[in-house]
């Protein structure tokens, strides 16, 4: 899974992706300070795997894992080459989802663009700019495409579907609104690759104050959250400045600190549930003495293309795979007594697998 983060300066962009990654990356109080996009790698937090590294011992124990992708702070003009955004969007249109940094608190100590915190106004000079340089996009694909429209069917039925799409884009539309005729329209669309086609996550940044009750005595949250809702998008509640303490605590302390803050979760965890919703995934595991791992894939995954996220082959020659629920496997301690009480189940090619199934794929080649 890969997310972008985007946002204005000085929403706590870079602090939230330092926190999350560990990455160190440059955070200053003012415009501009993030030249080269940022990118880190992090383990998705499953204590699953925890649980069942002890109980086979295993070797090594391998996470899901995030990339995440950090771009300079966007401002009006960012698609026309204002500030440096416009040239870093290039760098999150491969992501599976946005997270979008909307700073939701009053600081006068903080510099911000526009001069006075407007969640709203944010967000639409935020989704401006994407809507442009999406438009972009689409002008040398028309260009491209016009040419062949009377030689070729397919290009004369993409160019139309092009003037609809430029048109709704023009109107301040975002591209995942747009209505698409059949699977024509549907292939063609996702070649482009279009910013304002992607899932959006609001990561509504917050003070400490407004932390343990999700924001909601917070107006600029209850905006977001009003946005979002229209959208169909997901929004957490973030203090970036404490993700950033609690990076640099021991397991054991962040737990105080959790305590003391009143919250059951870090950011990450949420940002990370969030993700996985937006995008319909889920992780399955598989455990032995060599390595307990966790595999992401999307929810209604059958047994054969899940085996084949572990290797081609294991899907190409899939016999069965023997299945075992983790909290079943749990409640009785361990595989041979969850055998004994006959659950581990022998599933073919047409079982879905479900999270925290711990599979064993039986194949040959």
């Amino acid at each position: 899974m890969k997310l972008g983060i985007v946002g204005l300066p000085n929403v706590g962009k870079s602090t939230l992706f330092n926190s999350l990654t560990k990455a160190g990356a440059e955070i200053a109080n003012y415009p501009f300070c993030t030249i080269d996009p940022n990118v880190g790698i992090v383990a998705v937090p499953d204590k699953r795997l925890d649980v069942l590294t002890k109980m086979y011992d295993s070797e090594k124990t391998t996470p899901a894992t995030v990339e995440f992708v950090d771009i300079a702070g966007l401002v009006k003009g960012a698609s026309k080459g204002e500030g440096l955004g416009n040239q870093f969007l290039a760098n999150i249109r491969e992501v599976d989802a946005i997270v979008h940094v909307v700073r939701c608190f009053d600081d006068e100590n903080i510099i911000h663009v526009e001069g006075s915190v407007d969640p709203g106004r944010d967000i639409d000079t935020i989704n401006l700019e994407l809507i442009f340089s999406d438009l972009e996009v689409l002008e040398r694909r028309y260009s491209k495409v016009a040419r062949m429209a009377q030689m070729d069917k397919a290009a004369g039925k993409e160019t139309e579907m092009l003037k609809r799409l430029k048109a709704h884009l023009e109107n301040g539309n975002l591209a995942k609104s747009f209505a698409l005729n059949d699977e024509d329209e549907e292939a063609f669309f996702s070649e482009y690759n279009l910013l304002t086609a992607k899932p959006v996550i609001y990561a509504a940044n917050v003070k400490e104050d407004d932390l343990a009750n999700d924001g909601a005595d917070n107006a600029y949250v209850k905006k977001v959250r009003e946005i979002a809702a229209k959208e169909g998008s997901e929004v957490f509640v973030i203090c970036a400045q404490i993700e950033k303490e609690m990076s640099e605590l021991s397991d054991e302390d962040r737990e105080m600190f959790f305590e003391d803050l009143g919250i059951k979760e870090s950011g990450l965890e949420r940002l990370i549930k969030a993700s996985y919703s937006t995008l319909g995934l889920m992780s399955y595991l598989t455990a032995g003495p060599k390595e307990t791992r966790a595999w992401t894939i999307k929810k209604g995954t059958k047994a054969p293309q899940a085996a084949g996220k572990i290797h081609s082959d294991f899907e190409r020659g899939f016999i069965r795979a023997e299945i075992v629920s983790y909290d079943q496997l749990i409640e009785c301690g361990s595989m041979n007594a969850a055998k004994e009480k006959g659950l581990v189940r022998s599933e073919g090619k047409e079982y879905v697998i479900q999270d925290g199934d711990i599979v064993l794929f039986r194949f040959n080649v």
